[in-house]
């Protein structure tokens, strides 16, 4: 039965986009009216949307493409697209090839393009002016084989040297009066590298994309509500869990228990929690990924897989009570710039708690 309510629901999304009004009981029934109609159509889903200024509206939910091949990463957007999903944030390389691809075959005002600057954290070297240039070229870059004017959102990684941070950040702040960047984030900055981003920039990141899941409570150990005070929203990853899907998170008792009420996945209900906290969300295709590798296959997983996390969105709604069960919950914890050598101890130690360490 609760199967059926969820399809009920994802062909009330359908109908709705189509522009047919049939109500949940005749959806139940199976009316003809509601099988002709599509399940899930492009931009069915009713996402909401962040006014970052400027004219930059954000989808609050985002495909995540974080270790696909180009192949996938094209195929992935499509889907995405075809679920409802229209914000893609993609890393430079690879993934940016394969969302060159899919725009090939899209109009432009299709996707909310997301990317980030490649992280100079590794690069001990590094001085600032140079890092700065390197910004300079991949902005051209970028833009260059994406076949686009503009790009929605930019985002700077992390790096341990506050001196390179003030560099690149100058420089995004010139491309965006330029006008060839939307609006500006940040991507793993824990408290102190706020700090050091903020004592000199002239325009404010608009979020910082870090970690954040069931478990490490709805403030992330105190970022959340940090960043918040300073204007900066946060956008969050990794939300069944990083650098691969958590078990104990996926196959806890809470989150099996609300999602087996609402006829969904626990990965939906984490991704949900997420959306209900006032998050945005970065989500992969499905729960095949682990460090440094996803998937998005032809079998029909991930087309499936795509239209679950839209559901996640407007399909279903957590009480106060059950928001509270998932606040409360402390574990599997997390540092929420998990992949920052300036905010995460553990990071390239190999311990237990190191996200690079290979299992």
């Amino acid at each position: 039965m609760a199967a059926m309510h969820r399809l009920a629901a994802l062909a009330a999304l359908a109908c709705t986009a189509s522009g047919l009004t049939l109500d949940r009981r005749t959806l139940l029934r199976g009316s003809s009216a509601a099988l002709a109609a599509p399940l899930l159509p492009a931009h069915a889903a009713s996402i909401p949307t962040w006014d970052l200024g400027g004219g930059v509206a954000m989808p609050t939910l985002a495909l995540n493409t974080v270790g696909l091949t180009a192949e996938a990463t094209e195929r992935a957007v499509k889907l995405a697209v075809d679920a409802g999903i229209s914000h893609v944030d993609f890393h430079p390389g690879i993934e940016r090839d394969g969302v060159a691809r899919a725009l090939k075959s899209l109009p432009r005002d299709a996707l909310f393009l997301t990317t980030k600057v490649r992280s100079p954290q590794n690069n001990l070297a590094l001085t600032p002016a140079d890092a700065a240039d390197l910004v300079k070229r991949q902005l051209e870059e970028d833009r260059k084989i994406l076949g686009v004017e503009k790009v929605d959102m930019w985002m700077l990684r992390e790096t341990p040297n506050c001196d390179i941070i003030q560099a690149q950040w100058r420089v995004l702040e010139d491309a965006q009066r330029a006008g060839v960047v939307g609006a500006l984030g940040v991507v793993n900055y824990c408290e102190k590298q706020l700090d050091c981003l903020l004592n000199t920039a002239k325009i404010k990141p608009a979020l910082d994309y870090y970690c954040l899941h069931p478990g490490m409570g709805r403030d992330a150990h105190g970022l959340r509500s940090y960043a918040a005070k300073r204007g900066v929203k946060t956008f969050a990853y990794g939300a069944i869990g990083e650098p691969g899907p958590s078990r104990e998170l996926l196959e806890g008792d809470v989150l099996r228990r609300i999602a087996a009420k609402y006829g969904v996945g626990p990965a939906q209900v984490a991704v949900r929690w997420n959306l209900q906290n006032g998050n945005a969300v970065s989500a992969r295709p499905t729960a095949e990924f682990g460090l440094g590798v996803s998937a998005c296959r032809a079998d029909g997983s991930c087309a499936s897989g795509l239209r679950d996390r839209a559901f996640a969105v407007a399909g279903f709604a957590l009480t106060k009570q059950e928001m509270r069960e998932i606040d409360a919950l402390t574990a599997p914890d997390a540092v929420p710039c998990l992949f920052s050598k300036a905010c995460n101890p553990d990071l390239g130690t190999g311990n237990a708690a190191d996200p690079l360490r290979k299992t």
